[in-house]
């Protein structure tokens, strides 16, 4: 085996028609006969860099270079699961004639994403069943339903005939506590969105409840992740190993993503395929059903090149998000090493 083939298996993961090959991380010494993969960090600090291209309100698209998979895994994870945010805890039913059941109905209102900023707020302590300002955010939602005496009934739309036939979050009514008031002049506390439905009444159909959010975990419960999704996946890398014209150009090119393999002319006006852009291609192997075009392509992935797709649910930006997950990775790590220290000394 030659050093540049051993090269190109520390760098690239090879997607085969039946397999994936050359998975093994570099991130240990050992891995591969003849190079150093021990711990440097002057030449991580070469190696690693991040680049957003894409970043919005809610979803945030980045790419994170020169790591191992079980870092960007972590980041992953801590992001599902550790990030802090608010949500319903407790909810306190007064009155409920609508078709749902009163359990049903506080799953839901559990499950409604809450914009305002965890950060700004403490952990409840166990057995507080009121909560302060510190900890707790309250709403109300008391609503009722009654005919439209504005309309007639021959109307074939529920929600023109009946007032509030559709109770949706944007109901839902803040009840400061102490001085949150204040504190949430500019920004006051309401769900991510307004339009979100929680039940649907008919006339003499009522609900009345309150509901204490408070701060938690997503490993505790899914209601307490701050993301939608936050996944990764390692950038493609696709090379035509050989010439493809005509109908098989073609058919290549409806093999990938569209927009991965590109069509252009040669000087017989023959369509020739080419590699437009790798880093759209889903990975799917649709080429190697083909027996005259399998052996055409090379796809490969770049081992520690991480695309990395976060989706916030809305009450912190994605880019906000990244950044508690990497202050918590660190805290992590602090504690370990305290922990490792402690163990020396004893």
């Amino acid at each position: 085996m030659t050093m540049s083939t051993t090269e190109e298996m520390r760098s690239y993961v090879t997607l085969n028609e039946y397999d994936v090959d050359h998975v093994h991380s570099t991130d240990f010494p050992g891995s591969y006969h003849g190079y150093d993969d021990s711990w440097d960090f002057n030449r991580f600090r070469r190696n690693f860099w991040i680049e957003v291209t894409k970043l919005d309100d809610m979803e945030m698209e980045f790419d994170m270079v020169g790591i191992d998979a079980a870092l960007a895994n972590a980041f992953r994870r801590i992001l599902l699961a550790e990030v802090p945010t608010m949500a319903a805890d407790k909810i306190f039913i007064h009155n409920n004639t609508s078709i749902i059941q009163s359990e049903v109905l506080a799953h839901r209102l559990g499950l409604v994403p809450i914009k305002v900023d965890p950060r700004m707020f403490e952990f409840r302590q166990e057995g507080d069943e009121e909560g302060t300002d510190m900890d707790t955010v309250e709403f109300e939602l008391k609503v009722k339903c009654t005919k439209n005496p504005n309309v007639t009934a021959d109307l074939p739309d529920p929600y023109e005939i009946y007032k509030n036939a559709k109770v949706t979050t944007k109901q839902l009514k803040w009840i400061p506590r102490g001085n949150q008031a204040a504190l949430h002049h500019n920004n006051p506390i309401r769900p991510v969105d307004g339009d979100i439905l929680i039940a649907k009444l008919r006339p003499g159909q009522a609900i009345d409840l309150r509901m204490h959010c408070v701060k938690g975990l997503g490993k505790d419960h899914a209601k307490f992740s701050p993301v939608a999704t936050a996944s990764y996946r390692l950038l493609p890398k696709i090379t035509l190993k050989q010439p493809v014209v005509g109908e098989q150009a073609e058919r290549l090119a409806r093999c990938f993503t569209p927009g991965v393999i590109g069509l252009k002319e040669d000087e017989d006006g023959n369509k020739v395929a080419y590699v437009d852009n790798a880093r759209k291609d889903a990975s799917s192997r649709e080429v190697f059903r083909h027996e005259d075009l399998k052996d055409a392509v090379d796809m490969k992935k770049v081992r520690d090149h991480f695309i990395f797709s976060v989706e916030s649910t809305g009450a912190l930006p994605p880019n906000v998000l990244m950044c508690e997950a990497v202050k918590i990775l660190k805290e992590k790590c602090r504690t370990f090493l305290v922990e490792l220290d402690n163990l020396t000394k004893k």
